[in-house]
């Protein structure tokens, strides 16, 4: 198994780790929110889904920390495994309570199916990632094996190639010194030869360079005459697509105001529908509380128009004002 592998691997296994994570968080603040609320005072109803949060929140700590200590190669002691055991713990029995109250076996079955899949999912998720750190240490290390052996191979190499330019060095020298006496007794007849070759290389040039200046004189007026058409045409395309561009921008224009009008028609229509009998499904429940977001209204107003928890709603709206804040800025 290579780097990429090992590294695809643990992604996975961090996607993973986090759908199951927040799937049980949720089916948690689920199941848990009706019992507490059932053992809270009314006038303090609402506080019902904060100790689930809480529990998950200490889980989703344990989860993060323990996948960074794992990919650093550390470990954190007694006191990590004392809260991911708590924190499952606290978890599993929050869950089963209502089934465990009513003396519903099967129902505490099922409703612990989601508290150990967690617990173990923590578990097993931290084994793996220790064995995939490993694992790309192990990679690392030979790969640092395999680049010190070729450095020396290099080296080696390059050594003899070293001595080898100094042997043939030594070669050329004496090759250079024998020839330098030959050519010392061709450069006179060369530099005969040279002239002669300058004088007629010099009137080959002068024809060339006659004709040259003519093409060139001929290849100048065609280019005026092309760059004067070209010219025409770019200004005529220049303007084609001014228009164009205005036009486009009209169009947008205006399916921008129908479409806005579009939506100002069906946001007060959902708000216009007033509280519900019964709690909506959740796409439109979704689709109230959008509206209701849009034209400011407060939290508890758009949960009643929804059917849904104040809770939900409240986790809809900030879902809202963070998709405005990481929106890019147009223009």
């Amino acid at each position: 198994m290579n780097r990429v592998q090992i590294r695809s691997s643990e992604r996975a296994l961090s996607v993973g780790t986090w759908l199951i994570v927040g799937g049980a968080m949720l089916y948690s603040v689920l199941t848990v929110t009706p019992l507490m609320a059932a053992h809270t005072p009314a006038a303090w109803g609402w506080t019902a889904p904060i100790l689930p949060l809480v529990v998950d929140a200490a889980v989703v700590i344990v989860v993060r920390l323990d996948s960074v200590l794992a990919r650093l190669g550390g470990h954190g002691g007694a006191w990590p495994v004392a809260l991911r055991w708590m924190t499952g713990t606290m978890t599993l029995a929050l869950n089963v309570g209502v089934s465990a109250l009513a003396g519903d076996l099967v129902g505490v079955a099922v409703h612990s199916v989601a508290p150990l899949l967690l617990i173990v999912t923590a578990e097993a998720g931290l084994a793996y990632r220790r064995a995939l750190t490993a694992a790309v240490l192990a990679v690392e290390a030979r790969k640092q094996a395999e680049q010190d052996t070729r450095d020396r191979a290099a080296a080696e190499r390059e050594e003899n190639q070293l001595r080898a330019a100094r042997e043939q060095r030594e070669h050329e020298a004496a090759l250079a010194r024998e020839q330098r006496e030959h050519q010392t007794r061709l450069a006179a007849e060369e530099a005969d030869r040279q002239d002669r070759i300058r004088r007629e290389d010099r009137e080959r040039a002068e024809a060339a360079e006659r004709a040259e200046r003519e093409a060139r004189e001929r290849r100048e007026h065609e280019r005026e005459q092309a760059e004067a058409e070209r010219e025409r045409l770019d200004r005529q395309a220049a303007q084609k697509r001014d228009l164009e561009a205005q036009q486009q921008a009209e169009r947008e224009r205006r399916e921008k105001a129908l479409e806005q009008e579009r939506m100002e028609r069906e946001r007060a229509a959902l708000l216009a529908a007033g509280p519900p009998p019964v709690k909506l499904p959740e796409d439109q429940a979704r689709a109230t509380v959008a509206a209701a977001f849009a034209a400011g209204v407060p939290v508890r107003v758009a949960a009643e128009l929804s059917g849904w928890s104040v809770g939900w709603a409240s986790a809809r709206y900030q879902e809202h004002r963070e998709a405005i804040t990481s929106a890019p800025a147009v223009g």
